[in-house]
């Protein structure tokens, strides 16, 4: 059986602490969500890559970076509402 959440964190120190993403609050939320729950039946072996994975439809989820990057770059301090449109897989929300 796959540990998705020791995956889940070297993704988190390799791929995204790793890259410069220094905010804690974007650190621990990208530990908490579980990347493969938002992808097709067969997908959660790729989960964790360092890449944009195909959800269908033509579209995709985001490359954890890129969302951990965009995330850190809101500046949220808590407690604020972000309405985000055309969330495809929802991942980033």
């Amino acid at each position: 059986m796959t540990d998705y959440s020791r995956l889940r964190e070297r993704m988190v120190q390799r791929q995204i602490a790793g890259r410069g993403v220094r905010s804690e609050k974007v650190l621990d939320a990208m530990r908490k969500v579980p990347r493969e729950r938002f992808l097709p039946n067969g997908q959660a072996a790729w989960a964790y890559d360092d890449a944009p994975l195909p959800i269908g439809d033509g579209q995709t989820i985001s490359q954890p970076y890129i969302v951990a990057y965009m995330t850190e770059a809101l500046l949220l301090e808590g407690g604020e509402t972000v309405l985000e449109i055309g969330t495809g897989s929802g991942y980033a929300a």
